[in-house]
Parts: C-alpha cells; sequence; structure tokens
C-alpha cells in the first residue's frame, strides 16, 4: 500500500509543479504615451447650434474620461467664405451661433490649441431622405429577434455613402455606416441590427440617416472593425482620421434624415 502511494506520489508531482507554476504573478511594463489631441466635429443640415468637441488623449492607467481642451480657437469657413466662429460652452465643448449646413458645399475647420493648429476639410453630399421605417423578425439558432429597417432611394450615378444612428429612450445605441456599392440607384431596404426585444409594444426608436463623405466613411467603418462590427475585431489601431497635424477623431459634415417609429 506504501509503496502504490509513493508511485501515485511521483506520477502526479509534475502535475503540481505545472499548476504551482501558472500562479506566477507577472507585471506588464505599460509605458505613457505623449497625450494627443482629440477633436470630434459634427455640421449638419439642420438649422441648429453645431458642436466642436476637443480633449486630449489618456495613458491605459488612467480613468475612461473626457479629458477636456480648455481655450481652443475654433473656426468653421464655408466653400463661399462665410466665418463662423465658435465659443466654449462648458469644458471643451465649443458651439457656434444656429445655422446650417448647405448640401454641395465644403468646409473647412481650423482649431489652435497652445500654439498648434489643426485643420480639415469635409463635404457635404447631396441629400438622401428616409422614406419609412419598419420592423423585421430574424430567427438564428432557434432564437427569434426585432430590428428597425430603414428603407430609402439611393440616387443613380452617385456614390452615397450613409450612417445610421440609432436612438432609443434619448440614448444612441447603434452606430453604423454604409455605401453603394452593390445598390446604387435602387431602393434600399437596410436593416439594423441592434436587438429590440427588450421595448413594449409602443415604445418609439428614432433612426437618423446622414449623408456623409468618403473619408468621414473611412474614418467611421474603421473605427466599427476595431470594435468587431461585421466579424471578429481586427488588430486595434486609430481610425484614420481626416484632421492635419496628428489629432486624432473626425470632422464630421453630413445631411440628417429622421424617422421616429414604435414598436410592434
Amino acid at each position: 500500500m506504501k509503496k502504490n502511494l509513493i508511485r501515485l506520489f511521483i506520477a502526479i508531482l509534475p502535475a503540481i509543479i505545472l499548476f504551482s507554476s501558472c500562479e506566477k504573478v507577472i507585471t506588464l511594463d505599460l509605458k505613457n504615451a505623449k497625450a494627443k489631441v482629440v477633436i470630434y466635429g459634427d455640421i449638419s443640415d439642420q438649422t441648429d447650434y453645431q458642436y466642436i468637441r476637443i480633449s486630449r488623449s489618456y495613458n491605459f492607467t488612467e480613468s475612461n474620461k473626457f479629458n477636456a481642451a480648455t481655450g481652443a480657437r475654433v473656426i468653421v469657413t464655408s466653400q463661399q467664405g462665410s466665418v463662423i466662429n465658435f465659443s466654449e460652452i462648458t469644458p471643451g465643448v465649443y458651439q457656434s451661433p444656429k445655422f446650417r449646413g448647405i448640401p454641395g458645399q465644403s468646409y473647412t475647420l481650423d482649431v489652435t490649441l497652445d500654439g498648434q493648429k489643426y485643420t480639415s476639410v469635409s463635404s457635404m453630399p447631396e441629400k438622401v431622405f428616409l422614406d419609412s421605417l419598419n420592423f423585421r423578425q430574424v430567427s438564428f439558432f432557434g432564437k427569434t429577434s426585432t430590428h428597425v429597417v430603414a428603407n430609402f432611394e439611393d440616387p443613380v450615378e452617385i456614390k452615397n455613402q450613409y450612417r445610421y444612428l440609432l436612438t432609443i429612450k434619448g440614448k444612441v445605441v447603434e452606430e453604423v455606416v454604409s455605401d453603394d456599392r452593390f445598390n446604387n440607384g435602387n431602393k434600399v431596404s437596410n436593416t439594423i441590427y441592434h436587438e429590440l426585444n427588450d421595448l413594449k409594444p409602443g415604445d418609439p426608436i428614432e433612426l437618423d440617416l446622414q449623408c456623409i463623405d468618403r473619408n468621414v466613411y473611412t474614418y467611421f467603418f474603421s473605427f466599427g472593425q476595431n470594435m468587431g462590427e461585421g466579424g471578429p475585431p481586427v488588430s486595434p489601431a486609430n481610425p484614420p482620421s481626416n484632421i492635419s497635424n496628428g489629432a486624432l477623431g473626425v470632422f464630421c459634415v453630413h445631411t440628417s434624415s429622421t424617422r421616429i417609429a414604435k414598436v410592434l
């Protein structure tokens, strides 16, 4: 009996050593990188206040927060030469007087911060109107889920890029982009794959269809790839910004067509 116990101990000894070694604590050497300026600008064709948000990136070990960049000089100039000055209303948030962007026109953003200048140009495409919304049931592995469908007609002979913002109870819950490579000039019915199963009949949802230029589309498409939209996430990388001087973020000039529907 004693010999059998000795043999058993010898047999499991490598496993004991292996599992003991797995408990070794590994310390990662995370080096701090120099903070970068992050600019997010949004100009629509709606007569309203327009906003530019400016912040700085933060290190891996810092809390996830809006690291506001204050004291910037922010100007937007239209293709026709109109100059719009933005005022800082809260730290890092810059607001214009009420105005609307004009489809077919380009706009230049100039930001001066700490002696550095950042510039971007974005064009507002011609507007495409969202005709209607409906709901679609999708079954997958025995589970049925409800999704909203955006219906509109894509203009022929024009390359279009679209951004969809789905808002529920005042919060944007889904943000995706598409282009018209496969449906140019056709009637389009695009399903927004955000489950609506938790909503009750009669609950309203809002979908905003935005027409964006190619550079803005590339930014949001790359951002979605990083987050795993349409497949597994790719190697993390900053989306290609359309802002100069190494700034992160995007200057997005777009049209906006919104519809509201109630869950059935």
